[in-house]
C-alpha cells in the first residue's frame, strides 16, 4: 500500500537537543548557515503509517533569502515511515534498529547500527511550547518547502549524545542543551515549491521513488 499522502499528524514524545553540525555537504542549491545542528530522537505513538522511532539531524540553511532547517540525516524503524518521508517531503529517510528507553523522567534513544544514542535528563517543570517549523528538502522532483508545528509540554533538559570515533556524525557527541517534549503534537504539511522571495506554491503531493534530500550518502565511519 502507498504511504499516506501530507498532511500527516502524529502523536508521542521527542527530544530536542542543539549540537554542532556535523560534517558533510546540502542538497544542491541550499546554502549553510552558521549556527548548531538540531538533533531530534522521537517515539511517535500515532501517525498515518502507525507507530514508530525516529532519529534526525537537522542543520541552518537557506534558499535564496528564504531561512529553515535542512535535514541532513533522518534513520526510522518501519519501512512504511521511510517512504512515506521521502515521497512526501525528500526527508533522506533510512530503515534502521532504533531503541527506545525510559527510566523515571529520563529517555533515550539509541541507534544500534551507527552506535549513537541520545539520552535527556529532565529538569524543573513542565511548560506549554510551540514551535513553528521550516524544513528545506531536495525531493527527487526538485526542491522543496515543508512547513510544520510542533507543539507540547517542554522540560529543559540535559542531553548525552555519543556517536562512534570517526563517525561522520562524531560531532554531535557530548553534553549539550535541549527539551524533553511531553504529549506531543506534530503537523507535517504537504510541500511547496519555493517561487520569488517568500511565496510558495503547493507541490505535487508527492514526488517518485527515490526522493533523497542530501548532497551525498552520509558515510559512518572515516579511514
Amino acid at each position: 500500500m502507498a504511504a499516506p499522502h501530507a498532511p500527516w499528524s502524529l502523536t508521542g514524545e521527542c527530544v530536542l537537543a542543539w549540537a554542532a553540525s556535523p560534517a558533510g555537504e546540502l542538497p544542491a542549491d541550499l546554502c549553510a548557515l552558521p549556527g548548531p545542528a538540531l538533533v531530534t530522537a522521537a517515539r511517535f505513538e500515532s501517525s498515518p503509517v502507525g507507530p514508530y522511532l525516529e532519529l534526525a539531524v537537522s542543520r541552518p540553511a537557506r534558499l535564496g533569502a528564504r531561512p529553515g532547517m535542512c535535514v541532513t540525516l533522518m534513520v526510522v524503524d518501519t519501512h512504511d515511515a521511510c517512504v512515506g518521508g521521502r515521497v512526501n517531503w525528500g526527508f533522506p529517510k533510512e530503515v534502521g534498529a532504533l531503541q527506545w528507553e525510559e527510566s523515571g523522567d529520563e529517555r533515550a534513544l539509541t541507534w544500534r547500527e551507527r552506535e549513537v544514542r541520545v539520552q535527556a535528563t529532565p529538569s524543573g517543570p513542565a511548560m506549554p511550547v510551540v514551535l513553528p517549523m521550516r524544513a528545506l528538502q531536495r525531493r527527487a522532483d526538485g526542491l522543496v518547502v515543508v512547513p510544520g508545528r510542533l507543539r507540547g509540554r517542554a522540560r529543559v533538559s540535559r542531553v548525552e549524545i555519543e556517536a562512534a570515533e570517526g563517525d561522520t556524525l562524531a560531532a554531535l557527541a557530548g553534553q549539550r542543551r535541549g527539551l524533553l517534549v511531553s504529549g506531543l503534537k506534530l503537523a507535517v504539511d504537504p510541500a511547496r515549491r519555493p517561487t520569488g522571495l517568500s511565496a510558495t506554491l503547493r507541490a505535487p503531493l508527492r514526488a517518485p521513488e527515490p526522493a533523497l534530500s542530501s548532497g551525498g550518502r552520509n558515510g559512518h565511519r572515516g579511514d
